[in-house]
């Protein structure tokens, strides 16, 4: 699979842009649907911290498998501050170069930490965009990092691999004029909020 040879450059504006997003959330918000039909607001928040928490665990040599992908103990007015602390431990985690052919378990199986990580930024870009949608797109999104997701996306998810175990849909087309995010969510199976505000 091509990768970049050290996606944490990648991963960790990734990260950024999902913690400036997430600041800009209203408590009004929270309950507003997403793009994503298991979420709503809150429970994507919870995701992306429990996510979070988990490719650190892997990063720091641990079961990633073992840590729950939601952040269950987090309340409503704390998810910036839980992200930025965990998006800190994480980038901390994945600082050793050995990390980056160390093999690891994710849930979609075994790899080196590259791919792994790699990985996790297309699942992070996504869910910015799930997120941006849910919350009217208050911010201009980074092309850079979806077209590298999209690109991940493309190897590591082809159109014939979907179905059950895969938590992603059927690939849609995406609209016209759509950037790399619109055409990232359009290959995962997802299609954008109408009536979305800001």
């Amino acid at each position: 699979m091509n990768v970049s040879p050290d996606p944490r450059p990648l991963f960790a504006r990734a990260t950024e842009q999902i913690a400036t997003l997430i600041a800009t959330v209203r408590p009004e918000q929270l309950d507003a649907a997403t793009p994503c039909d298991e979420y709503d607001v809150r429970r994507l928040l919870s995701h992306i911290v429990g996510g979070t928490r988990r490719i650190q665990v892997v990063g720091e040599g641990g079961d990633g498998l073992a840590v729950t992908p939601y952040a269950d103990d987090v309340p409503d007015d704390g998810f910036g501050a839980a992200y930025e602390k965990v998006r800190a431990a994480t980038l901390d985690a994945w600082a050793d170069d050995a990390r980056l052919d160390a093999p690891v378990r994710v849930p979609w199986g075994d790899a080196p930490g590259r791919i792994a990580l790699s990985g996790y930024v297309m699942e992070f870009v996504t869910h910015t965009w799930d997120l941006s949608e849910a919350l009217g797109r208050p911010l201009e999104l980074d092309q850079e990092l979806a077209r590298f997701a999209l690109d991940f996306a493309h190897q590591a998810l082809p159109a014939e691999r979907r179905g059950e175990g895969v938590p992603f849909g059927t690939v849609q087309e995406a609209p016209e004029g759509a950037d790399a995010y619109g055409e990232l969510a359009a290959w995962l199976g997802r299609a954008p909020l109408t009536g979305t505000t800001g």
